[in-house]
């Protein structure tokens, strides 16, 4: 096989007893191409990529220099190839992966072709994790009674799961009950740096991913290149194609001092995505240096990294060093591979060390450890920090917001007035109002009687891979749960409490600390290994805690360790919801509200009738340490990865037929044979401009993924839930939209479906409704969008700044596209989501700098036509925009920005998505 090497950097390099090929950074830097010790560390892995497939049809000698040549001035410019060692999926976004990957097969065998051809050609992993919800907690009998009720509703799910593990090379599946995707890739599936025979020769290179959930981010924290695509775009680079993307901005955040003693890495991540998130670094890389990088622990890093797309940006790197190859170490990593790790990225100019020299980036901030203290986030998103201490005071200030237009005028008043006294409206001095005079109403669960208010904890979750990988947060709950019970402190009865370990050895390490027992005795018992609480999957309500927020319009609260709380995310019921270490959602739940201030007020009384405070039960570092040192060791790691891939009997047991066909049951709710390659043309249509188009939602800023994209339960009145009911699936067996996400019929249906989602087009309504214009009716998204695909009237949205934040769901995509919208018209947008538009085919434009919907006087009852699309479009040009409103006599017209980034995104663009043009490529042989 001939080896293209026109920079002649083809090394060897030595691990064990054999050699590997190398493609040297050194050789670049020699030859006068680049200077490494100014190039950030994420950049020099992009640029080893490229070297690595230079000349192998994608990569070009320009890409190359492009890198090497990296400066502040020239980032953000041109487009590069990058093609990611591994695909990493969990099972809400691997499904309709997997479903598509199916159709391909068929698609392929009706356009003639050998459906053989596709095939992953890019080795994936796909973590059964998002599954499990919290239907039973706070008993022993929990894990148990939710592990059966989650294969009873997903068996058709996993059947195509477990077909695909057979059917499909270079394709692994870990079943249900092992651990959350993140965790179990940081923990076991990342070797860090690879050793794979690549072009006929075996070859050393970075690991480096791509990943269907956002937070592969995570993975940053073991210094590999990762981050979150779409589902789309996963698969494309799946079937062999690479990501294209803009060579980028790096943004260097400088770490100094350490973390004072009472502080957790989640205060420093929380306190980090805060100012990360106010400084603008979204489609940025943001990488870590300075002199407090070596005081964090690995876990502490891969916490930051976790919260990446909650501040935004593209990932948040840690380099290589000495404390990456220690936990490689400890978590059970081969002593030959842990050697490669050190001595390859020794060779590249990838190790760091305290005498690194810092790399030049776009942008430097600072944060000082030192300077962090205790805090939460919330109510509604995860970069607005309240400190601990100042947490009694937001939700004062923050409730009347919170209240649903229901609430009664009596206690809106209060709220209103108590917001007053806190932010010293009127003259009148800042007072806290005491919990007696909070307007509460009586409640009743289990023979015990209590009274709910607004601020009262209902669900408290130790959950999500943001810390629960993380062993000095998690041995810090349970320390902090053996000094409350000692002291007589119990969980309140009003608070559904589960805690969702990121992999089993956490649960190995509880028990060999004897933590476990004093977590299972405030209502800590383990519900499941999974992402549970923070996607959505917080199960139902006690009836009478429901029943009680329903008819008083209460602002409940929940208190998570996760990394999301968008609106309606965590429960639909549930309208506050805080972030916060895995100590302060133990330390909630012994309280029971969120209206205090942990730093000052008892968080109950013990037996001996004297009150305890926040400080009485707080585990000191040196505790945590001592215990960790104790409990976590390599053993525990490698005892519970040794089966990671086989499986409970429940899924050994599970029958898939044979064969590289998928079989379609039509009668399934779960999995159905998606429409985008049905007939599907050899070659694509010529693109057409946009006439005649109506407005289907006019939204405002931060309309996130959770908005667009269905999750959670499945509301009852929904279109979805006809759907369901039309095929004979009762309410108690809906399941959530996440486990429906094979079913396009049921997704589309809750598309723009969240109860808690704003369209403009009927101002006095929440959620999944619009106004139909020909007939002037308010009617659900999804009916309008029929009514107008019968009339074969297109679609466009108008939406303001950050459209799409959030996760990296491709039905926020697909589901858009199959509602008939062929265009979106926002101030600004989130990376991933733009990029799954186009993945899907539908056009992102951008308004001009200083314009908006509002600015042009856009109503969205105008009639819209969008020229320019036809004569050819041009990635970062202008297509003209005509909104004529008959009833009002008016027509606005305005240039609209061309949010494509690159001729290839034009070319998925004109082939109607990603998808369809890789398959046609394949036909093509």
């Amino acid at each position: 096989m001939t080896h293209p090497d026109p920079f002649n950097a083809r090394r060897t390099l030595r691990t064990g007893d054999r050699e590997a090929v190398i493609h040297s950074l050194d050789a670049l830097q020699a030859a006068g191409l680049t200077q490494l010790d100014r190039l950030p560390f994420s950049i020099r892995i992009l640029l080893e990529n490229a070297l690595r497939h230079l000349g192998r049809g994608f990569v070009t000698e320009e890409h190359v220099r492009a890198l090497a040549s990296w400066t502040p001035a020239t980032a953000g410019q041109g487009e590069i190839p990058y093609m990611p060692a591994r695909v990493v999926l969990q099972d809400f976004t691997g499904v309709p992966c997997v479903v598509d990957l199916v159709a391909m097969r068929d698609a392929m065998a009706a356009m003639g072709g050998d459906p053989q051809r596709i095939n992953p050609v890019v080795p994936c992993d796909l973590v059964i994790d998002h599954s499990v919800q919290v239907d039973h907690y706070g008993s022993a009998e929990a894990f148990k009674a939710n592990v059966a009720l989650e294969f009873d509703r997903n068996a058709e799910r996993y059947e195509l799961l477990k077909f695909a593990q057979q059917a499909f090379e270079n394709f692994r599946v870990v079943p249900p009950g092992m651990g959350i995707v993140h965790q179990v890739n940081l923990e076991y599936l990342s070797p860090a740096i690879q050793l794979r025979d690549q072009y006929g020769d075996l070859t050393a290179y970075p690991d480096t991913c791509v990943g269907t959930d956002s937070h592969t981010t995570m993975i940053n924290g073991l210094g590999v290149m990762g981050w979150g695509v779409g589902g789309i775009e996963a698969e494309a680079v799946m079937l062999g194609q690479p990501y294209f993307m803009v060579i980028p901005e790096v943004i260097g955040m400088r770490l100094s001092g350490t973390l004072p003693p009472g502080c957790t890495a989640t205060d420093l991540v929380l306190t980090a995505t805060n100012k990360l998130r106010a400084a603008g670094v979204v489609d940025k890389f943001v990488e870590f240096f300075g002199p407090g990088l070596h005081q964090l622990p690995l876990a502490d890093r891969a916490t930051l990294a976790n919260m990446a797309p909650e501040y935004g940006a593209t990932m948040g790197f840690f380099p290589v060093d000495a404390e990456t190859v220690r936990y490689l170490e400890r978590t059970g990593r081969d002593a030959e591979q842990v050697a490669l790790v050190e001595s390859y990225c020794r060779a590249q100019h990838l190790w760091h060390t305290a005498d690194t020299p810092d790399p030049e980036f776009n942008a430097v901030l600072e944060l000082d450890l030192g300077a962090v203290v205790p805090s939460v986030a919330g109510p509604k998103r995860p970069q607005d920090l309240v400190a601990l201490s100042d947490l009694r005071r937001s939700f004062a200030t923050t409730l009347p917001g919170l209240m649903m237009p229901t609430v009664p005028a009596e206690r809106r008043a209060w709220a209103e007035a108590s917001t007053a006294e806190w932010t010293n409206e009127g003259g009148t001095p800042a007072v806290a109002t005491t919990p007696d005079t909070i307007p509460a109403h009586a409640c009743e669960l289990d023979g015990e009687n209590f009274e709910l208010h607004d601020g009262s904890v209902v669900i408290a979750a130790i959950t999500s891979c943001t810390n629960t990988s993380n062993p000095s947060v998690m041995v810090g709950a349970g320390l902090l749960a053996k000094k409350a019970v000692a002291l007589g402190l119990r969980r309140r009865p009003w608070v559904k409490s589960s805690l969702a370990p990121g992999s089993r050895v956490v649960t190995d390490y509880l028990e060999r600390a004897g933590l476990n027992t004093y977590l299972d005795a405030l209502g800590f018992q383990t519900v499941g290994y999974g992402c549970t609480t923070c996607i959505g999957n917080s199960g139902p309500l006690p009836e009478p805690i429901q029943k009680a927020i329903e008819e008083h319009s209460l602002v409940a609260a929940s208190v998570l360790s996760g990394n999301r709380n968008f609106e309606a995310r965590v429960h639909p019921a549930v309208r506050a919801n805080y972030l916060m270490s895995p100590m302060l959602v133990v330390a909630f739940a012994l309280l029971g509200r969120v209206n205090v201030d942990l730093t000052s007020e008892p968080i109950g009384i013990s037996d001996s009738g004297e009150p305890v405070f926040l400080a009485d039960i707080w585990p000191t570092p040196q505790e945590i340490q001592e215990t960790i040192a104790h409990a976590v060791g390599p053993d525990l790691f490698r005892n519970q990865y040794a089966t990671v891939f086989d499986g409970d009997a429940e899924w050994q047991a599970l029958e898939v037929p044979s064969g590289s066909r998928f079989k379609w049951n039509r009668a399934s709710t779960y999995v159905q044979e998606p429409p985008f390659f049905q007939a599907l043309p050899t070659v694509p249509r010529p693109l057409q401009d946009i006439t005649g188009a109506r407005v289907l939602a006019l939204l405002g800023d931060s309309v996130t993924t959770d908005h667009i994209s269905p999750a959670g339960a499945i509301p009852k009145n929904g279109p979805a839930a006809v759907y369901l009911r039309e095929h004979g699936v009762d309410q108690p067996d809906w399941n959530t939209f996440g486990a429906r996400r094979g079913n396009h019929e049921v997704m589309m249906r809750g598309t723009f479906g969240n109860v808690r989602i704003k369209n403009r087009l009927v101002p006095d309504k929440e959620g999944n409704w619009t106004r139909f214009f020909p007939t002037d009716e308010v009617m659900s998204i999804y009916d309008a969008a029929m009514k107008y695909a019968d009339q074969a009237t297109p679609l466009v949205l108008l939406v303001g700044k950050e459209y799409g934040t959030g996760s990296s769901r491709d039905w926020a995509a697909k589901g858009t596209a199959l509602l008939g919208v062929k265009a979106v018209i926002a101030e600004s947008y989130e990376r991933i989501h733009r990029s799954n538009l186009v993945g899907m085919g539908v056009l992102p434009l951008g308004f001009e700098p200083g314009q908006t919907a509002t600015t042009l006087g856009l109503s969205g009852a105008e009639v819209f036509s969008i020229s320019g699309i036809a004569a050819g479009l041009i990635p970062g040009g202008t297509v003209t925009v005509t909104a004529r409103d008959a009833a009002r006599g008016t027509e606005v017209t305005f240039p609209a920005v061309v949010r494509l980034n690159s001729p290839v995104e034009l070319e998925y663009l004109a082939h109607g998505g990603i998808l369809s043009r890789v398959l046609r490529l394949f036909n093509e042989g």
